[in-house]
């Protein structure tokens, strides 16, 4: 299939990258020219084990291009993935700027039926807007969307957005992609929901040839299918450092105590080691959106507040640590080893690390 990618960060790279490795045409689109230029040579501006191969691969191959032209990458896919980042804004609510400008972007051009697709970790209700951005640039164009009220003279064209949130660990994130523990799919119930839900497992066929991995749900049910994983797991580390520190005023072995939880099969051991807190590019976001979301519509989500307390003062265990052990530490060498926000990664974005040094 032809297929672009709008966004060329972690995740649209190893999106576009992976699809381009199962034989799919990618172009991948991003307005950073240096960026562009680089990867249209083979270099990869991040570290992920194995994306630089894939990559260098599948440009030679001729299946996998990069590219700043906004019009020529959106007429290239059949689907197109839109794969940019969603910062945190102030008040903790996802930044949707990017998102919207891409789907405008989106309606501005297409001339041809598309199947858009959100991959970016977006707030509940997103879909919606992304499918009225788009239909109000056709409008303005004189297009009206297939399913829409017809206007006298119109021309009309199909365009479903689909919700497909992505679960890739950095790190091992090609890995996770190749090899999918699932596949979430959020589309609408009426026709251009089901058409759209049709070409989406064409493009995923190869992941489900000898186990059924999709769930297929409602956008705002994906959508919040990707916070609720992503808190989840927040929890269980913000849990374990708790445990962690009550261990050591206990004088009890953290780790025999991780090793008896996780053996039990309704816990199991991921996600258990106590450390300096999560970071990342994912985790704190995602739990502050999460809240925020709560908080527009009057839940107070206790147990995530809770996690996020916990996770901040875990940041200054160490240093605390360190103080407690030397006293008056000025003057002191302190050498810090490992800097991004887990092994595996060159990503320092939100690592404790910081918080430490």
């Amino acid at each position: 299939m032809q297929i672009t990618i709008i966004g060329s960060g972690y995740v649209g790279l190893v999106t576009g990258t992976c699809l381009a490795e199962l034989g799919n045409d990618v172009v991948c689109l991003d307005l950073a020219a240096d960026k562009i230029r680089s990867l249209n040579s083979g270099v990869v501006p991040i570290y992920e084990p194995g994306l630089d191969d894939l990559v260098v691969r599948n440009l030679k191959q001729g299946r996998l291009q990069f590219t700043t032209d906004t019009a020529q990458a959106i007429g290239h896919g059949e689907v197109i993935f839109i794969a940019v980042g969603t910062p945190p804004q102030e008040d903790g609510s996802a930044d949707l700027s990017y998102a919207l400008k891409a789907a405008s972007d989106i309606g501005r051009w297409m001339r041809t039926d598309k199947v858009v697709v959100n991959k970016s970790t977006v707030p509940v209700g997103t879909a919606e807007r992304v499918q009225a951005a788009i239909a109000s640039e056709l409008q303005q164009r004189g297009i009206d969307l297939e399913g829409s009220p017809a206007k006298t003279g119109h021309a009309r064209l199909r365009c479903a957005v689909v919700s497909n949130p992505e679960f890739l660990k950095e790190g091992a994130s090609v890995e996770d992609f190749m090899r999918p523990d699932r596949i979430v799919l959020g589309v609408a119930s009426d026709d251009m929901g089901q058409w759209a839900l049709g070409q989406m497992r064409n493009l995923y066929a190869p992941f489900n040839r000898h186990h059924e991995r999709t769930l297929v749900m409602t956008q705002r049910s994906a959508e919040l299918t990707k916070y609720a994983a992503n808190a989840m797991l927040a929890t269980r580390i913000s849990f374990m450092n708790e445990l962690a520190n009550l261990s050591e005023r206990l004088g009890v072995d953290i780790e025999s105590v991780r090793q008896g939880m996780g053996s039990d099969p309704r816990i199991g051991y991921s996600f258990l080691y106590a450390g300096t807190g999560y970071g990342g590019s994912c985790f704190p976001k995602d739990v502050m959106a999460l809240l925020r979301t709560g908080s527009e519509y009057g839940v107070e989500l206790d147990v995530l507040q809770a996690v996020t307390r916990a996770n901040l003062a875990q940041k200054r265990f160490v240093a605390e640590k360190v103080v407690a052990h030397f006293g008056d530490i000025k003057g002191r060498r302190i050498a810090v080893w490992g800097l991004s926000f887990k092994p595996g990664t060159d990503d320092v974005r939100e690592t404790p690390a910081k918080t430490i040094i």
